[in-house]
């Protein structure tokens, strides 16, 4: 049998669920406000009549995105960078948070402590650029010329990231180690067939925030990657805004259309992938959090 909620605890419940509520509307509401701006006339957007719902529906913004080659090029190269940028930072994550765990690592704790300070004290913006400078010129002297791969290799690190793998690691009973040793598996079998597998909350977690950083990134790519072809999407709708918001670019616009209805068609694009991805990693977040962010 339920036991009935003091007053107390139904007044808490009330607040809390109320003050959850407003909460959600308020982060959802952009999204609804992007989408029907989206697909608004261009009166109702240029005069700002567009509050929640949409008014005189037309979809010609989001045709004239999707027949643009350039949105295409900029959507595949965010693809690129999202996936390989994410492999790539869980690879050496994973190999160094795994190495960090072992206490019989020499210099432990030399190791963990210069992990934390690079979080304490970050080096800047300038040392950063001037770092990712000349990473770009070894790229070019050994052939690699696409500076995306300057973006997915270079600017992998998150110290953060590596921490919570690293505690997920600790919490693993060394008794499953020491039996998986005796049975003659070898080091890079105990990772991949104890660690791994035991951590997989932890891992899920930590591959949606390298997936979000590596989708969302644009100050970075804005600054290394000069060739056109190779932006990302961020960068693409950045370059967008700019052309629209113009005056003088935007002088001729006679379109149905509002030019601002094709910018919010663009960042309706550009949410949807990471909408449809987070519910399924959603389950381990929680679970994959407190496991990594809690050393007992």
């Amino acid at each position: 049998m339920k036991r009935k909620l003091e007053v107390s605890e139904l007044i808490f419940k009330i607040i809390s669920y109320t003050l959850l509520t407003i909460f959600a509307l308020a982060c959802l509401y952009p999204f609804v406000y992007a989408i029907s701006a989206a697909i608004s006339g261009r009166a109702a957007v240029e005069y700002g009549e567009i509050v929640l719902f949409p008014k005189n529906i037309q979809f010609d913004a989001f045709r004239r995105m999707f027949n643009d080659n350039m949105f295409w090029n900029a959507y595949s190269n965010t693809l690129f960078i999202t996936f390989y940028g994410t492999v790539w930072a869980l690879f050496y994550s994973i190999l160094g948070a795994y190495a960090l765990s072992k206490k019989r690592l020499l210099f432990r704790k030399f190791f963990n402590f210069f992990l934390v300070f690079t979080m304490w004290f970050a080096a800047g913006i300038v040392p950063q650029y001037l770092n990712y400078l000349d990473t770009q010129k070894i790229f070019n002297a050994i052939g690699i010329t696409d500076d995306k791969w300057l973006v997915v290799i270079a600017m992998g690190m998150a110290a953060m990231n590596i921490i919570l793998l690293r505690n997920a690691f600790e919490g693993v009973p060394s008794e499953i180690e020491e039996a998986a040793i005796v049975d003659g598996a070898s080091e890079f079998q105990v990772l991949t067939k104890v660690y791994l597998p035991m951590c997989k909350s932890t891992i899920a977690t930590v591959a949606l925030f390298f997936g979000i950083s590596r989708w969302n990134g644009y100050f970075w790519a804005r600054q290394m990657i000069s060739n056109s072809n190779e932006h990302p999407l961020q960068v693409f709708i950045r370059l967008r805004l700019e052309e629209f918001t113009d005056a003088e670019a935007m002088a001729g616009w006679n379109q149905p259309y509002a030019s601002d209805s094709v910018i919010y068609a663009l960042i309706v694009c550009s949410i949807v992938p990471i909408l449809i991805i987070y519910p399924f990693i959603q389950k381990y977040f929680a679970k994959g959090t407190n496991v990594g962010g809690v050393k007992e």
